[in-house]
């Protein structure tokens, strides 16, 4: 049961960061391209390598904190689901090319951070 709670204090915390990203990003990018989604989609990535690297190869954790951090927060915070439904409705919108950006973008930079993640929590 600890770790259902555990994972919904992390999910909790993680959805309305994505929100508070959003809306950010929606205010001071504009809305035409899902800059929200690509931002938190990024970071959790990054998130997700370097915390992971550290508490497998660097340090000793409880893995409740595993699940607080990766199945709670970063599953709260990144947005696949809103990723394929933004890319879907560019689609729609016969707005190929941003779709194109979009999908790319998303998967390159979220390799790209988890790489360097990954790369910091090594060297630390």
């Amino acid at each position: 049961m600890l770790e259902i709670v555990v994972v919904a204090i992390g999910g909790g915390i993680g959805a309305a960061s994505r929100y508070l990203v959003s809306t950010w990003a929606a205010a001071r990018f504009g809305a035409e391209f899902p800059m929200g989604t690509l931002l938190v989609n990024v970071a959790g990535c990054f998130i997700i390598g370097a915390f992971m690297t550290l508490t497998t190869e660097r340090l000793i954790v409880s893995s409740y904190w595993r699940l607080l951090v990766t199945v709670g927060f970063i599953g709260g915070l990144t947005t696949f689901s809103s990723f394929s439904y933004e890319t879907f409705r560019l689609l729609e919108d016969a707005n190929l090319w941003m779709a194109f950006y979009n999908v790319g973008f998303n998967i390159v930079l979220g390799f790209f951070a988890t790489w360097v993640g990954i790369g910091i929590a090594r060297l630390i």
